[in-house]
């Protein structure tokens, strides 16, 4: 073993999270270095972004790639209900004109590729393929990491801090059994991709459209890409999707077959690719940061797909992360404290998604609330937009509660989860051992 030379920041992972770490913290002055395991560009789910991504991109600046791409711009969501009924768009810009309530559907192996590029141009040492084996302790603090040298061997590089971005792998949450598998969503997912498919035209050519399953058991995704392909796929309760109904293509197709919809849709193309799987139990860590290290991004936790926050959440937990890093490094305070000073504002923002997404599962509709709160459109467009971060779209929640049913139970708290163990038993029957792939 050898111990290679110190940095300020060693970063796992070279996803969005880890991407926006370490740019923003190198346009700060800090020594990144990020180790990345796989070759990009590589396949990941994940496409649709959503308008609140602006302004970190802004900060990275990746704006001008992003608009030099050709991704296919994103103006709006749509909602379509078991009984086949499409709701009028939301169009972001109605409530916040700009550029910035234009946003893209990105192919994941091309975009992650730019983010990546942009951090090596922002001074940011990449390594990759590399692997980092174990984050390294003296007591309660990472000082660094074991990262495996090619051709064998492993060398140690010292770090200030440590941040884990290395996705739903979560090496330090995994380490300190921080996990909290969500009580509520506990969802499966199936899907493909295909090629010609029929596509609105204007401006909601690139519009995202959520489509609910006749038996209300789950909603289809259709995110329209700019390689002429459609990403389709279906999302349902883990034991519905995956319990005693054969391959992943037979579901898939009994649900499309089911969905007039979803068969419309797809009519006029044909399929591209293989057929993919994943859990979405969401979840997340009890804690975002100790003495010298720090979760962003997947190794954080993970929502579900529903309104598309994922990017949205990986790109905003790396600006907060970078920033308190940035401070702390500054101060010569690496402690838990300053490292996770962020970590209440930021499960607050996710704890408002997470109740619109349980709120859908649970029957809310967003035709009806509008028709009753007609003046409230725009506050649920803000969080369509992913403004979770600022208390003003709270105003929405009390006018929910007045169409509840009767005998409607309270939501439980993400921190009301299910033990890890429980969880993994039942993924182990019913997943392959990578089910991205």
């Amino acid at each position: 073993m050898s111990t290679d030379s110190s940095v300020d920041v060693a970063v796992i992972g070279g996803g969005p999270a880890g991407s926006t770490v370490s740019t923003l913290l190198a346009q700060r002055g800090a020594k990144v270095r990020l180790f990345e395991r796989d070759q990009f560009p590589r396949f990941h789910i994940g496409e649709s972004l959503i308008p609140e991504t602006y302004d970190v991109l802004k900060r990275l600046n990746m704006l001008p790639k992003m608009k030099a791409s050709g991704f296919v711009k994103k103006y709006s969501v749509q909602f379509v209900n078991a009984q086949g009924k499409m709701s009028a768009p939301f169009y972001f810009d109605e409530n916040k004109p700009g550029e910035r309530s234009q946003t893209w559907q990105v192919v994941r192996s091309e975009f992650d590729t730019m983010m990546l590029d942009n951090a090596r141009k922002h001074g940011v040492d990449v390594r990759q393929p590399a692997r980092v084996l174990e984050v390294l302790f003296e007591g309660d603090r990472a000082v660094g990491v074991k990262v495996q040298k090619e051709g064998g061997g492993s060398e140690e590089v010292r770090a200030k801090v440590v941040v884990d971005a290395s996705g739903q792998s979560t090496m330090l949450q995994n380490k300190f059994k921080l996990r909290l598998w969500d009580p509520v969503l506990n969802k499966g997912a199936i899907w493909t991709y295909w090629e010609g498919a029929y596509r609105d035209a204007g401006r909601d050519e690139g519009a995202t459209v959520v489509i609910q399953t006749p038996n209300k058991q789950g909603w289809w995704w259709y995110i329209p890409q700019h390689d002429n392909t459609v990403s389709i796929g279906v999302v349902a309760p883990f034991d519905y999707l995956f319990k005693g109904r054969g391959s992943h293509e037979q579901v898939f197709n009994e649900e499309k077959d089911a969905c007039p919809e979803v068969t419309k849709r797809l009519s006029t193309g044909q399929r591209r690719g293989g057929y993919y799987a994943t859990k979405d139990y969401s979840y997340r860590s009890s804690q975002v940061a100790g003495d010298g290290w720090a979760l962003i991004g997947d190794a954080f936790g993970f929502l579900d797909p529903l309104y598309s926050s994922g990017v949205l959440l990986a790109l905003k937990s790396g600006e907060l992360a970078a920033d308190a890093i940035a401070d702390g490094l500054a101060s010569g305070d690496t402690s838990a404290a300053q490292l996770g000073r962020w970590g209440d504002v930021f499960n607050k923002g996710v704890d408002r998604m997470r109740r619109l997404v349980c709120e859908y599962y649970d029957g809310f509709s967003f035709g009806q609330f509008v028709k009753a709160y007609p003046h409230l459109k725009g506050k649920v467009t803000d969080l369509l937009i992913g403004d979770l971060f600022d208390d003003h779209v709270d105003e929405v929640w009390g006018p929910l509660e007045s169409l509840y049913p009767p005998d409607k139970k309270a939501i439980p708290t993400w921190k009301d989860g299910t033990p890890p163990d429980e969880v993994n038993k039942v993924n182990e029957l019913y997943l392959p051992a990578n089910p991205m792939r």
